[in-house]
């Protein structure tokens, strides 16, 4: 049994569709490319997907990941484009790679989010970050299907600063970017669960919601507060390890540079 793992995103309008519209998007195209899946045992077999550590509803997305085992091997970035072209727009499969290791959410142990702050001038969000980071614990709270619970966002925080934010929109008086590295932790700590703690700390209330991107999500490096590519353990593994039944066979249909496919003699 192969397995291939995918990176796909949430952009635009798509943003606000919820994980479960993205899995029946997805078991669609799986259909759609006719896709050889395996599937689980019981009464009610389902096609073999796993999702890590989706990003919550209302959020754009650079990068989510999930994995999909197949009962015959594939070429993955074949496969990831049909799959892709299977997939409604915003919601698109950008990089795929054969898993040769364990623990893909194992990997995923931070996230870099953008915040959009329209309506908030750079020193404003600057000072807000300042000051959140100069707490040593900002608790907010969060209504969960528990209750209300009360819990530090501070902690989570590895990196956060402020940026200028782009002018491309009519009318915009100030506009800031917030981009924060975020340690995936339990509870989660969400961002807005970040701008509730901003709001706590130094006031920053934003007229208006505020956008937010998740960029990227992967290995983290407590030294330089830096997010790495999950996917390159398994990249370097490939690149290292023979060829697939799947590559063989592409390396054998594939005629020779310069010329056209002949029958080798003994």
């Amino acid at each position: 049994m192969q397995r291939i793992r995918l990176r796909y995103t949430k952009r635009g309008r798509l943003r606000f569709t919820s994980h479960r519209d993205f899995q029946r998007a997805f078991e669609r195209a799986l259909r759609r490319a006719e896709v050889p899946m395996a599937y689980s045992a019981g009464f009610t077999p389902h096609p073999k997907v796993s999702y890590a550590n989706a990003a919550p509803t209302g959020t754009g997305s650079e990068a989510e990941y999930l994995e999909i085992a197949l009962t015959e091997p594939r070429d993955p970035e074949k496969l990831r484009v049909l799959l892709d072209e299977s997939m409604p727009r915003g919601l698109d499969l950008v990089d795929a790679v054969e898993a040769r290791t364990t623990g893909l959410a194992d990997r995923l142990q931070a996230s870099v989010w953008e915040l959009r702050l329209d309506g908030v001038t750079l020193q404003e969000a600057r000072g807000a970050a300042e000051a959140f980071l100069a707490a040593d614990s900002v608790e907010v709270e969060r209504r969960t299907k528990n209750g209300l619970r009360t819990f530090d966002a501070r902690a989570a925080v590895v990196r956060l600063e402020a940026l200028e934010g782009p002018a491309d929109r009519p009318g915009d008086t100030a506009c800031a970017i917030l981009r924060l590295v975020v340690r995936h932790a339990t509870p989660a700590v969400r961002p807005d669960d970040v701008l509730s703690g901003l709001r706590a700390t130094a006031d920053l209330a934003p007229p208006v919601p505020a956008a937010v991107t998740r960029l990227a999500q992967g290995l983290l490096d407590e030294e330089t507060g830096t997010v790495t590519d999950p996917l390159v353990p398994d990249r370097e593994v490939v690149t290292a390890a023979p060829p697939t039944a799947a590559g063989q066979t592409a390396a054998t249909e594939a005629p020779p540079a310069g010329g056209v496919a002949q029958e080798g003699t003994a």
